[in-house]
């Protein structure tokens, strides 16, 4: 039986490809850095931002240390609305409330609170953990289990819904069980968009 149903934001929520690269290509704009390469771009879905600033510097503490100032004085709010929030999200999510806790877990870190606000997802979760909480960021289980902790619930006794391999070994990690979404996240609970949620739960963990 499940208690708490965890999601991650990125491309669980929200399609947010567009609006990270644009984030990071104006930071790297501003120190004279080129864009994104195809291999950061794809980083760029799923990792936090202090492990794509230090994929770019490549152990160069001067170069880190740049990017890291202008994010630290740079809005990012004009690049939320490039966001693509899931079609009905908030009812979705608060259909689910009505049979669960929710949490949110993700690599994400100062942007986070604006972002809920900005997708209509203010009140909705019952505990929210980010890197912004200075722990380890996924694939470590830091996140994910401070989670739990806010939400007092054991990990068997929760599900995190993620969209990739990095979020299929922190669950793991952290002893919870796993559904993955779409393309990036094979897995034996598997669903292939969010609107099928709710039966994927009844028919994998019935109550």
């Amino acid at each position: 039986m499940l208690d708490l149903v965890i999601f991650d934001a990125d491309g669980v929520l929200f399609e947010s490809a567009e609006s990270n690269i644009a984030y990071y290509n104006a930071i790297f704009e501003r120190i004279g850095e080129p864009p994104l390469d195809p291999e950061e771009r794809k980083a760029c879905i799923y990792y936090s931002a202090g492990q794509v600033f230090a994929l770019r510097a490549a152990g160069d503490a001067d170069r880190l240390e740049r990017m890291r100032a202008v994010a630290r004085t740079m809005d990012s709010t004009p690049f939320f609305d490039l966001l693509r929030p899931v079609p009905g999200l908030r009812e979705l999510l608060l259909g689910l409330k009505s049979r669960y806790r929710l949490g949110l877990a993700t690599n994400r870190s100062a942007t986070i609170p604006a972002v809920i606000d900005h997708v209509g997802l203010g009140g909705v979760f019952d505990a929210i953990a980010s890197a912004r909480d200075k722990v380890r960021p996924k694939p470590a289980p830091d996140i994910l289990t401070l989670c739990l902790e806010r939400a007092g619930v054991a990990p068997d006794r929760s599900v995190y819904i993620g969209d990739s391999e990095t979020d299929r070994i922190a669950a793991a990690a952290a002893g919870t069980h796993f559904i993955g979404l779409g393309e990036r996240a094979p897995h034996v609970h598997w669903i292939a968009s969010l609107d099928e949620l709710p039966a994927k739960l009844s028919a994998s963990f019935p109550h």
